[in-house]
């Protein structure tokens, strides 16, 4: 399917993590439009996502018992990979921040789920191949109206929304030198959810391109960067199209992850 671009930059400055929703049962016009995305959004053969209506309470686990649990969910998405691949981490975040935004775009409510989840209980309910894996989930509904303390303290009172400036994320060319589409797209990506709000991702820009990469190699609370990448490149693509501007990913190796260059684009050298 086509990336719905204009919706989903919108939703990008819409969404926000939320961990308590109110249990109320999705009517049965969302769900099916759930499942449409979840079927039709496939932009990587070895990733796929599954919606579940069954026991979602029972697949999410607390930082420190039921502390920070997701509660009252009446669904959850699960990402699944198949880890053949090299890139599947990039590719699952990718994929699994689109099926999020156009959640969102519903006006439902999500949180991306990485560590904390018990992934065979997952598996149990959605199904996975040989070699599959879930890499992160979902709950997906409505949140309660009002904001938990819990959910406060979880997000900092509002601090894991903030982002580093452009400033510190961004190399090659000189901020008055970028495009207009340029602008838009690392704005978009550097609002991209990260786990523990840790920001990994790196830009270097050329006149036609811009490069992501992660700041270390290393793994924080088990979960890839790589992951959290391929979520800013989702970001990187939807802003550049509502520009008017197409473009082609091309994975690349550590630390680097991933090429997004413009339609015309000479490569500089």
């Amino acid at each position: 399917m086509e990336i719905p671009f204009p919706k989903w930059h919108t939703a990008i400055f819409r969404r926000r993590s939320r961990r308590r929703f109110d249990s109320t049962e999705l009517e049965s016009s969302l769900l099916a439009r759930l499942q449409t995305i979840c079927r039709e959004f496939r932009p990587f053969p070895q990733a796929r996502a599954e919606l579940a209506t069954r026991s979602p309470d029972k697949v999410f686990k607390g930082v420190i018992g039921n502390y920070g649990k997701i509660k009252g969910a009446p669904a959850f998405i699960a990402f699944i990979g198949n880890m053949d691949d090299t890139h599947i981490q990039e590719k699952v975040g990718y994929l699994g921040e689109g099926i999020i935004l156009e959640a969102t775009a519903m006006d439902l409510n999500t949180c991306w789920v990485a560590g904390f989840f018990r992934p065979k209980v997952a598996a149990s309910l959605v199904g996975t191949s040989k070699n599959e894996r879930i890499l992160s989930v979902t709950p997906v509904g409505h949140a309660t109206e009002e904001w938990t303390l819990e959910e406060r303290i979880m997000t900092g009172f509002g601090l894991t929304h903030q982002r580093k400036p452009l400033t510190e994320l961004v190399t090659g060319l000189d901020e008055a030198e970028l495009p207009h589409w340029m602008k838009s797209a690392l704005e978009a990506a550097r609002l991209a959810p990260s786990a523990v709000n840790r920001q990994p991702w790196r830009f270097s820009v050329e006149p036609h391109s811009i490069t992501v990469s992660v700041d270390s190699p290393m793994f924080t609370f088990g979960i890839s960067k790589r992951l959290d990448c391929g979520i800013a490149m989702l970001h990187i693509e939807v802003a550049a199209l509502d520009c008017g501007i197409q473009g082609k990913w091309e994975f690349l190796q550590a630390p680097q992850v991933a090429r997004f260059r413009i339609a015309g684009g000479e490569q500089s050298r």
